[in-house]
């Protein structure tokens, strides 16, 4: 306490400035970080699972395509196979931009599921198995459905996550705020208390008469 008094309000008040400057600047820098991931879990939701979406879509257009060349009575053995080997090559295509994209373990797993169906339908349309093609295709579709429900799992999750980390940066602003406020009433009442006057008595001499 004796350390303390040697201070003078002014300089008390700089001492807390400094430290609630501190404070708000650390609160900055994790601001700033949450910002970050949270567009990183908007681009991942953009790129990664509502792109990934799309290619699912496209992917259930051709083999819907493939069983309907497959089972139509009014093409030939040889205009069969070229539609589905058409179609097939569109799914190629989109082979190379899924790949790209980041895959969870389980989608990793669900789509080699799903190219080996394809390699399935390949084969057996080389061998005219047209009834085989169609329980392929339909087994390839039902894998399309998990990996759609996979999409829609991680991309609330991401979206969980930006939710925490925006509701964070929130509660730090507020406590920016709160400290700016309380900062302020310090500082003003150290600036505006005067320090007590110790008065000396001196007694006076005494009278002569």
């Amino acid at each position: 306490m004796s350390d303390l008094k040697k201070y003078t309000n002014k300089t008390k008040a700089a001492f807390i400035l400094l430290i609630v400057m501190v404070i708000i600047l650390l609160s900055n820098f994790n601001t700033l970080h949450n910002s970050k991931k949270t567009n990183e879990d908007i681009n991942a939701i953009f790129n990664d699972r509502l792109v990934v979406e799309h290619y699912i879509f496209q992917y259930a257009n051709e083999l819907h395509s493939i069983k309907a060349n497959a089972i139509n009575p009014q093409l030939n053995e040889l205009q069969k196979m070229e539609g589905i080997a058409i179609a097939l090559g569109n799914m190629q295509n989109i082979d190379a931009l899924y790949s790209k994209t980041v895959l969870t373990a389980n989608e990793g797993l669900f789509f080699k599921s799903f190219l080996s169906s394809c390699t399935t339908i390949k084969e057996r349309n080389r061998n005219k198995n047209w009834n085989q093609i169609v329980n392929s295709s339909n087994q390839a579709l039902q894998t399309l459905g998990k990996l759609s429900h996979l999409q829609i799992k991680e991309g609330k999750s991401k979206l969980d996550h930006s939710n925490a980390l925006h509701s964070g940066n929130n509660s730090l602003g507020e406590l920016e705020i709160a400290l700016l406020v309380i900062l302020s009433g310090i500082t003003v009442y150290l600036l505006m208390a005067k320090k007590d006057k110790i008065k000396v008595k001196i007694p006076e001499a005494p009278s002569l008469n």
